[in-house]
């Protein structure tokens, strides 16, 4: 047990975690401020992908909501991938990248936000089965936050010369 989790679990976690970091990174210093950031962009793509895929692993009786967002996520970073490695951010793909990429980090932070009303004893006593306000409200905030931030970023973000991902 590492901090009170399985080590799986607290590798799905670290993962997930660092996913959401570097993402964040990747949004606001590098869309949202017109720059590539080829390292972080990196990072975040291979952490979220893990994040996922680890997530199928996790023990569970059923399949539920969080493999829907797993799967969907999968999706959403294999065309951001296809969009950074083959179509090098050219012409109109790079608004494509820009949106599959803040789409991928924001299914990170709702499943971070699920698991926060989850695990924090305040929270699940506000949202126990979370279905009531609390829980959609802070869920709504995110979902906006996103899609306004997602906007911003597909008009700042700029792929000019040497702002491209490298060849693979």
């Amino acid at each position: 047990m590492i901090f009170g989790l399985p080590p799986f679990t607290f590798v799905h976690t670290a993962l997930s975690l660092v996913g959401i970091a570097t993402g964040l990174v990747v949004l606001f210093s590098g869309l949202l401020a017109g720059k590539q950031l080829a390292r972080w962009t990196d990072w975040f793509l291979a952490t979220t992908v893990l994040t996922s895929v680890t997530g199928f692993f996790l023990p569970a009786s059923h399949f539920l909501p969080s493999h829907v967002v797993g799967i969907l996520s999968l999706g959403v970073l294999a065309v951001a991938l296809f969009v950074l490695y083959r179509k090098h951010l050219a012409g109109r793909w790079r608004r494509t990248y820009v949106i599959t990429a803040v789409i991928a980090l924001y299914l990170n932070v709702f499943v971070l936000v699920a698991q926060l009303f989850a695990k924090v004893p305040d929270l699940k006593a506000l949202a126990p089965t979370q279905t009531e306000p609390a829980f959609k409200a802070a869920q709504a905030v995110v979902l906006v936050a996103f899609i306004v931030l997602g906007a911003l970023a597909t008009r700042r973000f700029k792929a000019g010369p040497g702002a491209s991902a490298p060849a693979s």
